[in-house]
């Protein structure tokens, strides 16, 4: 989403308390940790897609198979922390000048099914419709009222409920990234997704490389078993920062994105290792506010500027992720997120 558009809807916010920056203030505030450090991107973008290449290495040369899932499962945490460098590349917020690292996450991008055409479309889709009601899932997953619920058909209501049930994001691999992401917008448009034809060339020739030099369980421990990790935690973290009980939703005239970012986007507390392991996705609050500070910044960001200390929050628990599934829809009248049985009383 282009920062310019953000700067204006964020300052038409109508809430704005003596002393309390919101808006296009907040917004600038932000802006000192725009900055990047060059050297400080590449020694964290290096570091770990050479972690993770040395993890699924290992789990693919060790012979003993525990070790082997072991080193699986570490791959595929790192594949996580690689996909948050990726995304911020995307964004513009890390190395956007260099030449090298276009090609290292284009082609990271390919080998991992997510296609840089159509993952660009449907994220700054979704950047710039945060916190807004869609029963479409173009770039996010849908989101509805309760009145809407109430008056949909039995085969919408079924639809609506099969796209945000957890068995999606468990097989977020071949469904949101396989078919989602890359198959579906190239056969819809072949000319415009030339290159998710390339991605779907790239995964399943380095699997069937893979395949003829160690069959299938070098295939299993290197790519399908850290993938669908890998997949269904991103899947997981983007679903919940924008579907979690203490959520608010504004109407689409108070919308904006400042509202967005602060009020349907959430901060998700996690341990010192899960976050690295997720490169700081939890403040996404922040991100939200502002696509073009570094990962590695937003900490910094978030200790610096009070207005973003008091986030609505959300975890890794366990009651707090069957909250996210179970809370689907926002009911209008009583202005909360509610679930599938209190819509219908």
């Amino acid at each position: 989403m282009d920062q310019g558009n953000l700067q204006e809807s964020g300052n038409s916010s109508p809430e704005h308390s003596e002393g309390i920056r919101v808006g296009r203030e907040l917004l600038a505030a932000t802006k000192p940790y725009v900055e990047e450090s060059a050297a400080t991107s590449w020694w964290y973008v290096g570091s770990t897609f050479g972690l993770m290449i040395a993890a699924l290495t290992a789990a693919g040369v060790i012979p003993w198979w525990p070790l082997r899932v072991v080193f699986s499962v570490l791959g595929g945490l790192l594949m996580v922390r690689a996909f948050i460098t990726f995304h911020d590349y995307l964004h513009g917020a890390i190395l956007k000048d260099s030449r090298i690292a276009y090609w290292l996450f284009h082609a990271y991008g390919a080998l991992t099914l997510t296609p840089t055409r159509s993952w660009l479309a449907s994220h700054n889709y979704h950047h710039g419709h945060v916190g807004q009601i869609s029963s479409a899932s173009v770039g996010a997953f849908p989101l509805i009222t309760a009145r809407m619920w109430r008056e949909s058909t039995w085969w919408q209501r079924f639809a609506y409920r099969a796209q945000r049930n957890p068995m999606v994001v468990l097989l977020s691999y071949p469904i949101v990234f396989g078919l989602n992401i890359t198959l579906i917008p190239l056969l819809k448009d072949p000319g415009k997704h030339f290159d998710s034809l390339i991605a779907l060339l790239s995964h399943f020739g380095l699997i069937a490389v893979l395949w003829m030099l160690g069959g299938f369980s070098l295939v299993f421990f290197v790519i399908l078993l850290p993938m669908t990790l890998a997949s269904a935690m991103g899947c997981y973290l983007f679903f919940a920062q924008h579907s979690f009980r203490r959520m608010k939703i504004a109407s689409s005239e108070d919308w904006t994105f400042y509202r967005g970012a602060m009020e349907s986007s959430s901060f998700m507390r996690m341990n010192r290792v899960m976050q690295w392991f997720t490169g700081n996705i939890g403040f996404h609050h922040i991100h939200h506010l502002n696509v073009r500070i570094p990962f590695y910044r937003l900490p910094d960001v978030m200790a610096a500027i009070p207005e973003l200390q008091s986030p609505i929050t959300t975890t890794l628990a366990p009651g707090d992720i069957a909250d996210c599934f179970r809370y689907a829809l926002w009911d209008e009248d009583k202005q909360r997120m509610v679930s599938y049985r209190e819509a219908r009383g």
